[in-house]
């Protein structure tokens, strides 16, 4: 933590460190969950995940900075994917972006901007693969999020389909940059490729759409809203009536249907997971957490439909503990994973909609 401080109020102070130091304080700044799981990988596999985070995040803090308008997030993306596919011009975007940035963007994102050089560096020192795979992601996530961004979001998208959309590109690409990593690092895991690829866009839909749920009251309170008006208009509430203090039945009933639907594309992260080698322990972890945690905090939702702040439902650390203590006993069996799996999500499940992968191709 106190390295993590240190490099907020003076990130220049990192360029001394290794590169493996300085992405791991980097990812404590901006994330403790990644911060968490990402060191589970191979050392083979954590240099280039950790990178592939911190691209990402650079680019959710161009579409989240408040004082940008349209046509600079949309300069600055455009940028940003030369950038990572060339290594060229990364001081200059950060000389340019980092004066744009507001006081609302968090103080670890500021350092993040500055130190796009170096992290672009390190980008630039893996293999063509890897950097391929991760410049990949960074374009679809770059070139997707503005579509969104500049929509009138205050009464939610109009579709599922459009809800889908979004998710691929602020999240699926992510989990098809993993498959592609760990493809690249295991000949084993390569045997899976076209299925892993096909399922790890519900690896990231699963945990995007678990995060829009359970921050759907702190975006109602900035005016924004990710929830499909087409599954609220099917029960008789208008997503434009949302507000912190809503508390309807039919607006519950909609919820409850959308957990089913993340439930549904955790399952598909199980499948995904269940595929990785069980000696790939690390690799294991890494998934498995993230779908434990996630699949908690569905429940939390479920069993607390009347919330109306983020907190409430947020997991603590005894379920943090417990997903990690779980994941031990039973990672290493694929047949224990279900079970686990089947027993946590059953009453999230609804017999109306069933788990189907999507597919990008």
């Amino acid at each position: 933590m106190t390295d993590t401080i240190i490099s907020i109020n003076h990130p220049e102070s990192l360029l001394t460190l290794s590169d493996t130091e300085f992405q791991a304080i980097l990812l404590e700044g901006v994330s403790r969950t990644f911060a968490l799981t990402i060191p589970q990988l191979p050392s083979e596999l954590y240099p280039a995940v950790a990178n592939a985070y911190l691209l990402c995040r650079i680019v959710d803090t161009i579409e989240d900075e408040v004082s940008l308008s349209v046509q600079q997030k949309e300069f600055f993306c455009a940028a940003f994917i030369k950038i990572v596919r060339t290594g060229k011009e990364a001081a200059k975007f950060a000389t340019e972006l980092s004066p744009l940035l507001s006081a609302q963007t968090l103080p670890a994102e500021h350092s993040l901007i500055k130190l796009t050089p170096k992290v672009i560096e390190i980008t630039q020192s893996f293999e063509a693969p890897q950097i391929e795979a991760l410049a990949g992601c960074v374009e679809v996530m770059a070139k997707g999020m503005p579509i969104f961004q500049a929509l009138d979001l205050r009464a939610g998208v109009k579709t599922m389909a459009d809800m889908d959309e979004y998710c691929y590109y602020v999240a699926g690409c992510v989990g098809e940059m993993l498959a592609k990593l760990f493809c690249h690092y295991s000949p084993k895991i390569n045997c899976h490729r076209q299925e892993l690829l096909k399922l790890s866009i519900s690896f990231g839909q699963g945990l995007q759409m678990t995060n829009i749920l359970k921050d759907i009251w702190d975006d109602a309170g900035r005016g924004v809203c990710w929830l499909p008006q087409d599954i609220f208009t099917e029960t008789g509430f208008n997503l434009a009536d949302l507000s912190p203090e809503t508390n309807n039945e039919k607006f519950r009933k909609g919820l409850k249907h959308l957990l089913s639907i993340a439930e549904g594309h955790l399952e598909g992260a199980l499948r995904y997971t269940q595929l990785i080698p069980i000696n790939e322990t690390g690799i294991r972890n890494f998934c498995l957490w993230a779908i434990g945690m996630a699949l908690l905090t569905l429940k939390k939702i479920k069993q607390n439909l009347d919330f109306n702040q983020s907190s409430q439902v947020k997991i603590n650390r005894r379920s943090v503990k417990a997903t990690i203590l779980v994941t031990k006993l039973t990672g290493r069996s694929n047949y224990l994973l279900s079970l686990v799996f089947n027993f946590l999500s059953k009453e999230l499940k609804t017999p109306t909609w069933h788990y189907q992968p999507i597919s990008k191709t």
